[in-house]
């Protein structure tokens, strides 16, 4: 087992082992323990009472967030010549088709998110074992296969992301950085837990949140009281 820095032991001493905290005291915690000198990445983690081999306990769903995730995503717009312009004004990073197509047959995957287009899903079936492991093949449920391109590539930037239950029952998401002030990450942790709790399976009985842990990318784990929150 790696040895904790001087760093790592002084932060984790900072919070009390057992205790659960309110969501606003967290996140106020979570930036007093950070101390990487670059900006962290505040990521939430619930763990649901639900059983996701059974299709009627499948959790997934999209939320925006209201401050945004502060990550700079990089969206590739998947479509069809007369739809190029519109992507471009919203502001992806890369818009085109064949030649896109391509480069991810060739490996090529550097992207956040794509978005593409009914008529163009077909041609994206034969590379799902490619984008499928990574989480970027484009789906009508999140939003990334649409007509209104514009909209979907205006929203991801902003902040709009998706999510889905693991194998272990965790919803794991981003929801800021530790620069946010402790008030967004707060708005920002309530919008995804509070669109959890909409989207709880009528088939999952007992108890529907069982946990929420609140981190940044080096720092020990805080526990949120589900209760409180």
């Amino acid at each position: 087992m790696a040895k904790l820095t001087k760093k790592q032991k002084e932060a984790a001493s900072k919070i009390e082992k057992n205790k659960l905290y309110s969501l606003k005291d967290a996140a106020a915690l979570i930036k007093e323990v950070a101390s990487a000198k670059f900006d962290e990445s505040v990521d939430i983690a619930v763990r649901l009472g639900v059983d996701p081999r059974k299709a009627n306990q499948m959790v997934r769903g999209v939320v925006a967030l209201p401050h945004g995730t502060g990550k700079d995503v990089k969206v590739l717009a998947l479509v069809t010549p007369d739809k190029e312009a519109e992507a471009k004004e919203a502001g992806a990073d890369y818009v085109g088709l064949d030649e896109y197509l391509q480069k991810i047959k060739d490996g090529w995957t550097d992207v956040d998110v794509i978005i593409t287009m009914p008529s163009v899903m077909g041609k994206l079936g034969p590379l799902g074992r490619i984008l499928g492991p990574r989480g970027l093949m484009p789906n009508p449920k999140t939003g990334t296969v649409t007509m209104d391109v514009a909209k979907a590539v205006l929203e991801v930037k902003a902040g709009k992301i998706d999510f889905k239950v693991d194998k272990t029952g965790i919803i794991h998401a981003g929801i800021g950085r530790i620069s946010f002030d402790a008030d967004k990450i707060v708005d920002n942790a309530h919008e995804i837990i509070q669109t959890l709790i909409k989207l709880k399976p009528t088939a999952a009985k007992g108890t529907y949140i069982k946990s929420i842990y609140l981190t940044s990318t080096m720092s020990p784990a805080i526990a949120l009281d589900p209760k409180a929150v």
